[in-house]
This record gives structure tokens, C-alpha cells and sequence, in this order.
């Protein structure tokens, strides 16, 4: 099924200068790997084309279930610079909990929050 992220983790943010740091957290162990999979630096980057200018590294803490990505060139100049009031590393992180993933029907009880469409009804 594909599914926004928020049904899969839960995400917290910092910002510092120009910099963006987004740590993504798996609610469930099994989730974690199709996370890491899917949730690449590329993809993270791709998701904020236009938004993030600079170069994005993921940092994946394996035994946590963590993803950390930071990315340069994403507050417009700088927090303090920019005219963008929603430019901050909050704003950047709630908006990755709209980004999809595809996860198996049988990891359907890990999800948080998650109701499927009954069946016969438009998605």
C-alpha cells in the first residue's frame, strides 16, 4: 500500500544558519528498513526541489531506527535572512510527512493512525 510517512514515523527538526537538520524516526522496527530504502537522500532532495538548494546527506542509525538528513541551502539564506516566515526546519519537517512510501499490507497493524478505505469505496 503507499501511504504517507506520516503513518510510518514521527519527525523532529532543528535549523541553524542556512543548514536544515531533519531526523526521521521509524514507529515500528519493522518499518524502519522500508523507510531507509525509500527515504534516500536523493528522494529527500527531489521531495523539496526548488526549496532546498544545497546538498543533502543522510546519516541512517541503524539500531535506533533513525534517519538523519541535513541539508544545506534549505532556510532561504538563513532563518534570520529570509522574508519566508515558514522557512525554518519545522516547517521542512512537517512537510516530509506528506511524502509516500510503499509498504506491505501485512505491516498494516505497525502503522500509527492509519484507516483504510473500505473495500468498494474510491481511494
Amino acid at each position: 500500500m503507499r501511504l504517507p510517512l506520516q503513518h510510518v514515523a514521527h519527525v523532529r527538526s532543528g535549523d541553524k544558519g542556512n543548514t536544515s537538520n531533519v531526523t526521521v524516526v521509524a514507529y515500528e522496527a519493522e518499518l524502519y528498513p522500508y523507510l531507509k530504502d525509500q527515504l534516500t537522500a536523493e528522494s529527500f532532495a527531489t521531495f523539496y526541489a526548488g526549496i532546498v538548494t544545497g546538498p543533502v546527506a543522510r546519516y541512517a542509525v541503524d539500531h535506533l531506527g533513525v534517519l538523519n538528513f541535513v541539508a544545506q541551502g534549505a532556510l532561504g539564506g538563513g532563518v534570520s535572512r529570509s522574508l519566508c516566515l515558514d522557512n525554518y526546519g519545522k516547517a521542512l519537517s512537517a512537510a516530509l510527512l506528506a511524502f509516500e512510501l510503499e509498504i506491505p499490507d501485512r505491516l498494516a497493524n505497525a502503522l500509527r493512525n492509519y484507516r483504510p478505505a473500505p473495500e468498494g469505496s474510491p481511494a
